[in-house]
């Protein structure tokens, strides 16, 4: 991709305040298109657009929601920094395909819990299930989230999905389990930091938890 429409398409998604994800993975999207037709992306037509994706979802087999986020990111960069229009801009739309949830039974989570060895991993799963959290919202917690007194028992999470602030309840078991946690660990600006304290625990490492003590044998 030219220097100037990755600048382009950049300063589109920052001032539009994509997170830095979202940022990565479009900017990506774009660019794994133009690898794969050997040719900038103002060149490329809409058919070998479509082109690109029957591969991804044929030969890649990807699945549609992974081929979903490349759609949209192309997508993105074609409406908004090459101005196509709707008549032009013709994609395939993706199934909505619903997929009920794996719910673990309490004996499940119990055992998930008791197979993770390591402190800040065991607490982190704990608060993922107990307050009903998202991944990407556990690793971001900070100490002043954590609404502690009698009266509120809240856990205030930032920026969530959507971008939206809410709360969600604090139990007291939970707390107990942050406290004895906070007093050996001592982590500092984030309740679950990374190796580098100063940031907090990536996203794959936190999933990583989970999958590795799912698959522990019993």
């Amino acid at each position: 991709m030219a220097i100037s429409l990755r600048i382009q398409f950049m300063n589109h998604m920052v001032l539009h305040r994509f997170s830095h994800y979202t940022i990565k993975n479009y900017m990506a999207s774009v660019e794994r298109l133009a690898k794969y037709h050997n040719k900038p992306p103002d060149l490329i037509s809409n058919d070998q657009i479509q082109d690109y994706l029957l591969y991804l979802f044929q030969e890649c087999k990807l699945s549609w929601g992974t081929c979903n986020v490349h759609l949209a990111g192309i997508s993105c960069f074609y409406k908004n920094v090459l101005q196509w229009d709707e008549t032009k801009f013709k994609l395939p739309p993706s199934p909505r395909i619903k997929k009920l949830p794996n719910i673990l039974s309490i004996e499940e989570v119990k055992r998930l819990f008791e197979c993770t060895a390591n402190l800040k991993h065991r607490v982190l799963l704990k608060t993922v299930y107990s307050a009903g959290l998202r991944i990407s919202e556990v690793v971001k917690l900070e100490p002043r989230h954590i609404e502690s007194d009698p009266s509120r028992m809240m856990i205030r999470i930032e920026q969530g999905k959507g971008k939206k602030d809410r709360y969600t309840v604090l139990s007291k078991y939970l707390l107990d389990e942050l406290r004895v946690y906070w007093q050996k660990y001592k982590p500092g600006k984030w309740i679950f930091p990374g190796i580098n304290k100063e940031n907090h625990i990536g996203f794959s490492a936190a999933r990583d938890a989970f999958i590795k003590a799912k698959k522990k044998p019993v």
